[in-house]
């Protein structure tokens, strides 16, 4: 990773932070995403205590005006992107909106990957023209599995429910994954989405009474966020995964994900849908 420049959004804390630090230890310049200066400037301030080279971009992606603030900060801050590492994400237990009016939960966990991706997608190529390659890294879960799509109703507006809320958003990141890479062939940028595992961070604890204490009970059985990083570690930088694409991974591993993943009439409807919305919220 020496010289290379890798972005990594909820980097504050968790796998995020963990993700960040590994890398900046390999030798990549990490710009730490977060909502909190505060946090973000402790973590860039433990890599550049450790020698490394870290900077800090802010934003609220909950938001798709904070999504592209955050692309135009680093697209201020770098001539090159070697990696994009969307891992920002929530569960939350009971409905809430954003102040540009969509569900919480789908507009942090799927939308800030989306507009993301598409905000930084040029200088990725532009990347992978000069350098070989570049990757852009989703964070998913295992919580996909089981889950549908309900394409009348993405935002769950009708009937909301904590858990299904968040496992639609992480199957949204597989079939965005195997969506755009598709439309990568031939670019040099490779997209793949992972499962973490269960991870010990915190995660969840926005949520009060019985969920936060649930939550916080099933710590002790949980990864650790060092384990809980590894694979998106792994696809950020092996050699062994250069050039693959389109690919669903666990423990470091390639694994198959659910089979409504698969369904490519689906993820297109979804691509679509989150287009349209993401050129609604765009400024007249």
């Amino acid at each position: 990773m020496q010289g290379k420049t890798v972005l990594v959004t909820g980097a504050t804390n968790g796998i995020g932070q963990v993700a960040a630090i590994r890398l900046a230890e390999q030798g990549a310049r990490v710009l730490i995403g977060g909502r909190s200066r505060e946090k973000a400037e402790a973590v860039a301030g433990q890599i550049r205590a450790a020698g490394g080279k870290a900077d800090v971009v802010l934003a609220d992606l909950s938001l798709l005006s904070g999504t592209r603030a955050l692309a135009e900060q680093v697209l201020a801050a770098t001539d090159r992107l070697d990696v994009l590492v969307n891992n920002a994400g929530a569960f939350y237990w009971e409905r809430q909106e954003t102040s540009e009016g969509h569900e919480m939960t789908f507009a942090l966990n799927h939308m800030s990957y989306f507009v993301l991706t598409h905000a930084l997608l040029d200088l990725l190529k532009r990347t992978a023209a000069a350098q070989g390659e570049a990757r852009i890294v989703n964070v998913s879960s295992d919580a996909h599995k089981g889950s549908r799509l309900d394409l009348g109703d993405l935002e769950m507006s009708a009937r909301y429910q904590g858990f299904g809320a968040y496992s639609r958003s992480k199957l949204m990141n597989v079939m965005f994954t195997y969506a755009l890479a598709r439309r990568l062939v031939g670019s040099g940028v490779t997209t793949n989405a992972l499962h973490p595992g269960a991870v010990a961070t915190g995660f969840g604890r926005n949520n009060s009474g019985i969920v936060a204490m649930g939550i916080r009970l099933l710590s002790p059985l949980m990864l650790s966020p060092e384990k809980g990083a590894r694979t998106t570690v792994h696809l950020a930088s092996a050699a062994e995964v250069r050039g693959v694409s389109g690919k669903y991974f666990s423990n470091s591993r390639e694994t198959p994900s659910s089979a409504a993943s698969y369904e490519v009439e689906v993820q297109e409807r979804l691509w679509q849908m989150s287009e349209a919305l993401a050129a609604q919220a765009q400024p007249a």
